[in-house]
C-alpha cells in the first residue's frame, strides 16, 4: 500500500503511558487508543497518516510473556507492507526484554520499530509521555532519500534513542529509566534529532523479511554471591527441563575458585546445558582470559557473553533453543553478533 503521506502504525501493549485518570473514582485506567488525538492533540500537528492496535485486554509488562512477543511479530509482519514504521507503547519493567526479543524474532528487518512508554501516565500533567510518543513517531516515520533512517528495533526514552538489544531499565522514578551502557545512542533528542549513522545498522533491503515465532523458555538466570551453597546451585543446574544458564559473575567474568562449583559446571556441560557467562557490573565485558578465576569458567565449558545486556543474552539463548539449533550451534552463535547485540564481529 502506497500513500502520499508516511505512515505509523502505534501498538499498545500495556503499561503506564497509556493511562488516564478516571474523574469519578480518581483511578488510572487504560485509554482507548482509537481517541489517541483526543488526548495527544499534538498529533494533529503531523502530517503523517497514524493508525492504532490496542492489546485487548492490555498487558502489565509484568506479565509480558514469549506469547506476547510473538503476537507483536504477527501484527508486525501483517501490517509490514502498509506502514513506514511502527511504534510499540510498552509499561517499563520489561522494554529491554520485549525489544531485545524483537530484534532477533524481525530477521531482516528494514523498517523502524521504536519501543517507548513513560515514568507519568500520559494523563497526567507534568507526563514524560507525550513527548517520548511524539517522538518516537517522528522516528520511526524519518527517511533520507526515501530510505529509514533507521531501520532496527530501537527504544526511545527521555531524549536517547538506543539500539533496543543494548538497554536496560536502570531507574524506577526518575525520567532517564533506560541506559545502553555498552553502545552508544543512535540518536540524541534536542531541538533537532541527531542521528549517528555509523552506529546504526546498514539497510539490506536485497533480503526479504523473515518474521519468527518460537521460543523455547527453559532457562534460567544465576547471579553469583558470597556464601552460596552448593545444594542450591545443584538442585538449580539439575533441574531436568534446564537447557540454559545466564551466570551473571562477578567483574570481568569471575566466580569464586570453591571446587564443588567449578565441578558443577563441568558436569552441566557435559550434560549438554549451556552456561553463559555475563557481568554483574553494568557496563564492561566479560573477558574469562584475564583473571585465573574467569580461567577456570572457561576451561569448565562456560560460553563468553562478552559485553552482552542479561536481557539479550536471555532472549537470545531462547530464540536459539526455541529454533532447534544444535548445542555447538547455539555456542557459536552466542558468540556471534546477530544484530549488533554485542560488541564482536560487527
Amino acid at each position: 500500500m502506497i500513500t502520499k503521506y508516511p505512515s505509523v502504525l502505534l501498538i499498545y501493549t500495556g503499561g503506564t503511558i497509556g493511562m488516564i485518570e478516571n474523574p469519578e473514582t480518581g483511578a488510572l485506567e487504560n485509554f482507548n487508543f482509537d481517541q489517541l488525538l483526543k488526548h495527544v492533540p499534538e498529533l494533529k500537528k503531523f502530517n503523517y497518516r497514524i493508525s492504532s492496535y490496542q492489546f485487548d485486554p492490555p498487558i502489565d509488562s509484568s506479565d509480558m510473556e514469549p506469547q506476547a512477543w510473538a503476537k507483536l511479530v504477527k501484527i508486525i509482519n501483517y501490517n509490514y507492507d502498509n506502514f513506514d514504521g511502527f511504534v510499540i507503547l510498552h509499561g517499563t519493567d520489561t522494554m529491554a526484554y520485549t525489544a531485545s526479543a524483537l530484534s532477533f524474532m524481525l530477521e531482516n528487518l528494514s523498517k523502524p520499530v521504536i519501543l517507548t512508554g513513560s515514568q507519568l501516565p500520559i494523563g497526567v500533567l507534568r507526563t514524560d509521555g507525550k513527548e517520548n510518543l511524539i517522538t518516537a513517531i517522528e522516528i520511526a516515520a524519518a527517511k533520507i532519500n526515501g530510505k529509514p533512517i533507521v531501520p532496527e528495533v530501537c527504544i526511545f526514552f527521555e531524549n536517547h534513542l538506543m539500539r533496543g538489544n543494548r538497554t536496560t531499565k536502570i531507574n524506577a522514578e526518575n525520567f532517564n529509566a533506560f541506559r545502553s551502557y555498552n553502545y552508544p545512542p543512535l540518536a540524541r533528542v534536542g531541538i533537532h534529532i541527531k542521528y549517528e549513522p555509523s552506529r546504526i545498522r546498514k539497510l539490506h533491503e536485497e533480503k526479504p523479511f523473515i518474521p519468527h515465532y518460537l521460543f523455547d523458555t527453559n532457562v534460567v538466570i544465576l547471579t553469583l554471591f558470597p556464601g552460596m551453597q552448593e545444594g542450591v546451585i545443584s538442585s538449580i543446574l539439575r533441574s531436568p527441563e534446564l537447557k540454559a544458564v545466564i551466570l551473571k559473575t562477578f567483574g570481568s567474568g569471575n566466580a569464586p575458585q570453591k571446587e564443588w562449583f567449578i565441578r558443577e559446571l563441568k558436569e552441566a556441560n557435559e550434560r549438554g546445558l549451556i552456561i553463559v557467562n555475563v557481568t554483574q557490573c553494568s557496563s564492561g565485558a566479560v573477558e574469562m582470559e584475564r583473571y585465573g578465576t574467569g580461567l577456570q569458567l572457561l576451561q569448565a565449558g562456560v560460553i563468553s557473553g562478552y559485553d552482552s545486556t542479561v536481557e539479550s543474552a536471555l532472549t537470545k539463548l531462547m530464540f536459539l533453543l526455541g529454533h532447534g539449533y544444535s548445542n555447538k550451534e547455539i555456542r557459536y552463535l552466542m558468540n556471534t553478533s546477530i544484530v549488533g547485540e554485542i560488541s564482536r564481529d560487527l
